[in-house]
C-alpha cells in the first residue's frame, strides 16, 4: 500500500503498549501493525510550512517557515524555555493563543529518558508529552497556575538534574542504574527555593510506558531526508518520536513535520 502527504508528528495513544499512528495529509496508517514489516518513506523534494503551508525550501524548529518561526506563538522560544514566558505579563506573540496554553495549569515533573531529566509540560499533555519523550517513567512534582512559574522550578532543578533527553540511550533502551522516581521527587522537592516549593505536588504515583519495541538495538544510527530521500527498512519499533529499523537506523519523524514523503508498506 502506498500514501503520499506531508508528514505530521505521530499522533499516540496511551495503551500497552503505546499506539503510534503516522499522518500525512488525510491519511493515519497504524505503525504498531507494522512492526516485522518492510516500509519505506521517500522524500519526495517538497517542505511545506505546518503552519501557514506555504512551501520552504528549510524547516525551522520543526516544522516551520522562517517567517512562521519568527511570529507563530507555536514557536516562541518560551516552547523550548518556558521560563521566558511573559504571558502572565500580558507579552506573547498571540495572547488568545497564550490563554489557552500558557495561562493554563502547567506540570514539572522528573523522567526516565534515556537517563532521569527534570520537565514541564501543559497538564493536558500528560501522558502525550512524556510519550513523545520516550519515557518509560515519569513522575509529577510540581503544578503551578502558568508556564513562566513551571520553568522557574525546571532553571532550579536543571542545577542538578539534566533537561534535554540522551536519544540514543532512549532508543537503545539503556535506563538502568538509576534510583526510584519516588526518591528522585523527594531529593527535587528538597532543592527548591523556598518560595517556590508551595508549587509541590504530594504522593509518590509514578506512572509507567511500555513501547512497541521488538528488541533494542545495541547502536543506533540517526537518519533523515537531509542526508537521503529514501528510507527503508525492516520496522523494529518505535519509541518516543522515532522509528527503530532492525539494521539500527533511526528516524525522527516529528523532526520531519512538512515534509512531503511517500510511504510505502
Amino acid at each position: 500500500m502506498t500514501i503520499h502527504g506531508n508528514l505530521k508528528k505521530m499522533k499516540t495513544e496511551y495503551a500497552d503498549p503505546v499506539r503510534y499512528y503516522i499522518q500525512t495529509g488525510e491519511a493515519e496508517v497504524c505503525m504498531n501493525e507494522l512492526l516485522g514489516h518492510e516500509i519505506s518513506l521517500e522524500f519526495l523534494n517538497r517542505i511545506n510550512c505546518i503552519h501557514c503551508g506555504k512551501v520552504t525550501k528549510t524547516s525551522f524548529g520543526q516544522g516551520f517557515c522562517y517567517p512562521c518561526f519568527q511570529t507563530a506563538p507555536e514557536a516562541d522560544p518560551a516552547i523550548v524555555s518556558p521560563e521566558l514566558d511573559m504571558a502572565h505579563l500580558g507579552i506573547s506573540r498571540d495572547m488568545e493563543w497564550a490563554k489557552e496554553n500558557s495561562l493554563v495549569d502547567h506540570f514539572v515533573y522528573l523522567a526516565l529518558s534515556g537517563g532521569l531529566k527534570v520537565g514541564v509540560t501543559r497538564h493536558t499533555q500528560v501522558p502525550t508529552r512524556w510519550i513523545d519523550q520516550g519515557a518509560s517513567e515519569a513522575i509529577i512534582i510540581a503544578r503551578t497556575p502558568y508556564r513562566n512559574l513551571a520553568g522557574q522550578i525546571e532553571v532550579a532543578l536543571k542545577k542538578h538534574f539534566a533537561d534535554k533527553t540522551n536519544w540514543r540511550k532512549m532508543l537503545t533502551g539503556n535506563t538502568e542504574g538509576f534510583s526510584f522516581l519516588a526518591d528522585d521527587k523527594s531529593r527535587a522537592l528538597a532543592l527548591l527555593p523556598e518560595e517556590l516549593k508551595q508549587y509541590s505536588v504530594n504522593g509518590s504515583e509514578v506512572s509507567k510506558i511500555n513501547y512497541p519495541v521488538r528488541f533494542y538495538p545495541v547502536k543506533v544510527n540517526s537518519v533523515s531526508f537531509e542526508k537521503t530521500n529514501l528510507i527503508k527498512g525492516k520496522l523494529n519499533g518505535i519509541k518516543g518520536q522515532y522509528l527503530i529499523f532492525e539494521n539500527g537506523d533511526v528516524f525522527n519523524v516529528r523532526k520531519h513535520s512538512g515534509y512531503f514523503a511517500e510511504m510505502k508498506f
